[in-house]
């Protein structure tokens, strides 16, 4: 367990290194993949809750570092304003709701259901997604929800959510390597024998 939780730290480390490479789809409404909160939520239903706290305040803390922590409150591509009233910290707290979503569906990931997941995963994006653009507009005083904005919301969830099954895939063959068991009910399941 102790091995998979350190292959699973430095692993949503390099998500942030991937993340840096990642364009935006300029021909489907400027969405982006999230490589981050996928890792994040792929990893959050495979280990326990205190492990999934650490990995959201890891998170959190790192993304508030490279996108709120600048000369003009982030990066201008992410925020076309200047905000100077956002604040350090927001993220962690929006990363810990989307591990206690994901936590909240790990019975059925642990019988070996990980397709719900795999869905939820999507809908943890786009609840993600909705939260930081509503603490964004509350600070800069003007909530307005284009058509435009909600499109790129929906199809960066999208987007995000078809890549789980790969992460999923990762994370299992990790847990292999380290001798840890991510769907222990279901490996019960095979072993009983039946009659």
């Amino acid at each position: 367990m102790t091995r998979y939780t350190i292959i699973t730290v430095l692993l949503v480390l390099a998500s942030f290194v991937v993340q840096q490479f990642v364009p935006a789809f300029t021909g489907w409404h400027h969405s982006r993949l999230l490589i981050v909160q996928l890792v994040f939520l792929c990893a959050a239903v495979t280990v326990n809750q205190p492990t999934m706290l650490l990995l959201a305040f890891l998170c959190g803390s790192l993304w508030d570092a490279q996108y709120t922590l600048g000369p003009h409150g982030g990066d201008p591509e992410i925020y076309s304003q200047p905000v100077e009233a956002l604040r350090f910290g927001y993220s962690i707290l929006l990363f810990g709701g989307m591990g206690f979503l994901m936590q909240g569906i790990q019975p059925l990931f642990r019988q070996g259901k990980w397709y719900f997941s795999a869905l939820l995963s999507g809908i943890a994006v786009f609840l993600y997604l909705a939260g930081e653009y509503g603490i964004i507009t509350i600070v800069r005083g003007n909530l307005v929800l284009t058509h435009a904005t909600l499109r790129q919301m929906v199809w960066t969830s999208v987007l995000t959510m078809l890549l789980s099954p790969l992460v999923f895939w990762l994370l299992s063959a990790i847990a292999r390597r380290c001798h840890h068991s991510i769907f222990p009910e279901a490996n019960l399941k095979r072993r009983r024998p039946s009659f």
